[in-house]
C-alpha cells in the first residue's frame, strides 16, 4: 500500500492502469485477475469493460464491485463510508480536507444495490485474487447486507479533482 504524508495517514491502493475492483473476501479465490485461460476471457477483462465509474460483476457466489474509469490512486474512508479516487491535488492534505464539501456538491450518478456477504478487498483487478493478499490491497470491514452505491467525480477548487464512490448500508 502506499501511504502518503505521516505512518497511519490513509493508505492509498494504486493500479498498473486498469480498473480496480472490491471483492467479498469468501470469494477472493474465484477471481482470476488477467490470468484465465478460457477463450470467453477472464475477470481482468470483464472488469475493463464495465463502462463509467462503478458496476456489478457476478464472481463466484457474490457480486464484485468495478471502480472504472481511470486508474486514479484509490483510499477508503471509513468515516464518510467513501472511496475516494485521486485524480489531482496538490497533496494527500488537500485532497483528504476536499472530501466532505465534495460529497455534499457532488452530481451523483444513480445509486446502485449491492448485495454483500461481508467484509471485501480493494485491489488491482489485473492480480488474481490469490495474488491480490500479495499485492496493494486495502480491506474493508462492511457487515454483511445490501448497500447503496453510488459515484460522482467532483471538482471541488481548481487545483483538485476526485472521484468519490459511496457506500451506504441499507435498511432491511
Amino acid at each position: 500500500m502506499v501511504r502518503y504524508g505521516e505512518p497511519g495517514a490513509v493508505a492509498w491502493v494504486e493500479s498498473l492502469g486498469g480498473p480496480f475492483v472490491v471483492l467479498p473476501e469468501v470469494v477472493l479465490e474465484a477471481w482470476s485477475g488477467s490470468a484465465g485461460n478460457d477463450d470467453a476471457g477472464d475477470d481482468y477483462d470483464r472488469a475493463c469493460a464495465v463502462e463509467g465509474f462503478i458496476g456489478l460483476l457476478r464472481v463466484g457466489s457474490a457480486e464484485g464491485l468495478v471502480l472504472g474509469d481511470e486508474p486514479a490512486a484509490t483510499a477508503y474512508l471509513l468515516a464518510q463510508g467513501v472511496f475516494v479516487r485521486w485524480s489531482a491535488a496538490e497533496s494527500e492534505e488537500a485532497m483528504l480536507g476536499s472530501v466532505d464539501a465534495a460529497m455534499r456538491a457532488a452530481p451523483w450518478e444513480p445509486e446502485l444495490t449491492w448485495k454483500v456477504p461481508g467484509p471485501v478487498v480493494l485491489f488491482d483487478s489485473v492480480w488474481t485474487g490469490e495474488e491480490s493478499r500479495l499485492q496493494e490491497h486495502v480491506r474493508v470491514d462492511l457487515q454483511a447486507g445490501s448497500y447503496g452505491v453510488r459515484a460522482a467525480y467532483v471538482e471541488p477548487d481548481p487545483q483538485t479533482a476526485l472521484t468519490l464512490v459511496a457506500v451506504r448500508r441499507l435498511p432491511g
